[in-house]
């Protein structure tokens, strides 16, 4: 079983590029679980026709030790079984805890045993890297984090925060920076910025995406590319970056 943590700031098209990897990959074959370890419980909306699912904080509330991990799994029509973390009541509680509380629930209730998937995707927020938000960096969860990042300054300093994390926990078992993914935003000397990003930590840009419109109307009709458009350039370019991701693991 294959563990990927893909990170990012809030609103870089990270779940976006999630769900669309998930799909490529079940296409190829594969069995995907895709885990939403983001308050805001939408990285999974995309495969479920715009609408989000129950999250695991609020079934945990709901059902309490009656919780049953079906309750908390949802099948795509796709094939992705998906999960949503979920946060906290507003106001009440930390979103980082709830993250821990929703993985350890998982394990505890062997979703990685009953439903055997090839890939787990973690979509993680990456605008702070402390406590359950770095939970998927730990030992046993995600062996590699990929960050999504576009060339746009608040965007490179995100990335560069959660990849300092990541070389902090080096020595320790922990999960190991994939490279970079960039998600392009059309700004001056993109390519460039993000290159210089990926020098600094001594790693590489995976894939390329580029700024489509197709990716922005199928977030307004609630799907993916690769469910709407599946011949598309676009449908192509996230293909390409699933199969640069699957080879570091070969």
């Amino acid at each position: 079983m294959i563990k990927i943590a893909i990170y990012g700031k809030g609103g870089i098209g990270k779940s976006t590029t999630v769900s669309n990897l998930a799909v490529a990959m079940v296409k190829k074959g594969l069995r995907v679980m895709q885990i939403g370890c983001d308050p805001k419980a939408d990285s999974t909306s995309l495969l479920n026709g715009g609408r989000r699912i129950k999250t695991v904080l609020e079934l945990i509330r709901e059902k309490g030790d009656a919780l049953e991990l079906e309750d908390m799994v949802t099948v795509s029509d796709e094939g992705v079984f998906c999960v949503e973390a979920g946060g906290p009541v507003p106001g009440l509680g930390c979103a980082g805890r709830g993250i821990i509380a929703a993985l350890e629930k998982l394990e505890k209730k062997g979703a990685y045993e009953k439903y055997k998937p090839d890939v787990v995707l973690y979509d993680v927020l990456g605008d702070v890297v402390c406590g359950g938000f770095s939970m998927p960096m730990h030992r046993g969860y995600a062996q590699k984090v990929f960050i999504v990042t576009s060339g746009e300054k608040m965007s490179c300093y995100a990335a560069g925060n959660i990849a300092m994390a990541i070389e902090n926990f080096k020595g320790r078992g922990y999960a190991q920076l994939g490279g970079f993914i960039l998600n392009r935003r059309n700004v001056e000397n993109e390519l460039e910025n993000v290159q210089s990003l990926a020098k600094d930590f001594d790693t590489v840009i995976v894939g390329e995406l580029e700024r489509s419109g197709l990716v922005q109307e199928c977030d307004r009709l609630g799907t993916t590319v690769m469910n709407k458009y599946p011949e598309s350039s676009m449908a192509r370019q996230y293909e390409k970056l699933a199969d640069e991701i699957m080879k570091g693991f070969e």
